[in-house]
């Protein structure tokens, strides 16, 4: 319970968590073991977060516009409402991800893996309007993924 001006203001165990993982947000995360982790309302903009592994991270609600994620792995990774505007996503793997109400505006997507990942479908068709490249794990080509026609 956190006091302010004599008012008393609750916060959720998962702000508390997700604090603590903003606490350790720095400009250069390139190759860190990020699993699980939770980062809730977190400024990750222009932050390098190539080849990192967030296998099973939940990114909810956060800023990623221009971030580095080329490489990134995002198995699993849960990021409702988070922007990804402007972020390079090139050969990141977004296998199983969900990726509800979240925006990839002039993201680059070349050779990104978007296996079974749950995208918005105006985002979805976007996406597959600049769909280009196979990812060098998978093996798979980016439209392939994103089941695009």
């Amino acid at each position: 319970m956190v006091f302010a001006g004599g008012a008393a203001e609750a916060i959720t165990a998962p702000e508390l968590r997700g604090q603590r993982a903003v606490q350790d947000i720095t400009a250069d995360m390139h190759g860190r073991d990020l699993k699980e982790k939770e980062f809730l309302k977190a400024d990750l903009r222009e932050v390098n977060l190539s080849e990192t592994d967030l296998r099973g991270a939940v990114i909810n609600t956060s800023q990623l516009q221009g971030a580095d994620l080329r490489g990134a792995d995002l198995e699993d990774v849960v990021a409702f409402s988070s922007r990804f505007d402007g972020a390079d996503l090139r050969d990141a793997n977004f296998t199983n991800a969900m990726l509800m109400q979240s925006r990839f505006t002039d993201a680059e997507i070349e050779g990104t893996d978007f296996t079974n990942a749950v995208i918005d479908l105006p985002q979805l068709k976007a996406l597959c309007g600049r769909a280009t490249g196979v990812n060098s794990r998978s093996g798979l080509s980016t439209r392939d993924t994103l089941g695009c026609r």
